[in-house]
């Protein structure tokens, strides 16, 4: 009867554990139109280079944040680009705790939480700027959400890209990526 007792005890513990460590769950990061390993639609292509997309950054939705986040960062890199250390379309940071999600164009600068900024991509504009790979192999799309430990992280919109991703991984809690691809 002991030893009976013994692993009951085990398995509730086991079964505890479980238990929180599902509650505390894990970053998650989805989209409508944005699907992990799928193509990226025309309507968040981007207008120009020989493309006709519509250039709206995608819907984006999250949940399950770490504990300690005060702040969200989303970006959208292409690590297939041929630009020395791949580009940068969309860099999104200072996006309040509370925020869920962007909506779909939120990267046009309409419907950004309040206090977002919107930094400089490779395109050396602020804003989304969609795929448009030269012709050949499709590219990777990299959508991630970051959960920061700090609030603001203090830089402006015109800060470059890579310093901007440095101080994201600085201060991230945790991450999510959905990768789409896009060719011609």
């Amino acid at each position: 009867m002991g030893r009976f007792l013994g692993y009951l005890t085990l398995a509730t513990a086991i079964a505890l554990v479980t238990a929180v460590a599902a509650r505390a769950g894990k970053l998650t990061l989805s989209s409508p139109s944005i699907i992990e390993g799928g193509i990226v639609p025309n309507a968040h292509v981007y207008n120009g280079y020989g493309y006709h997309g519509e250039n709206m950054s995608p819907q984006l939705s999250w949940a399950d944040a770490p504990s300690g986040t005060k702040s969200f960062a989303v970006t959208m890199y292409d690590p297939d680009a041929p630009h020395p250390g791949g580009w940068w379309h969309w860099l999104v940071f200072d996006i309040p705790a509370d925020a869920q999600g962007l909506a779909e164009d939120a990267g046009s600068g309409k419907d950004l939480p309040a206090g977002a900024v919107q930094s400089m991509t490779d395109f050396q504009t602020t804003g989304y700027g969609g795929p448009c790979p030269p012709p050949g192999k499709p590219h990777r799309y990299v959508f991630t959400v970051y959960a920061l430990k700090v609030a603001k992280l203090g830089l402006a919109a015109s800060t470059p890209p890579g310093r901007v991703d440095e101080a994201i991984r600085r201060f991230a809690l945790g991450q999510a990526s959905i990768t789409a691809k896009f060719g011609k």
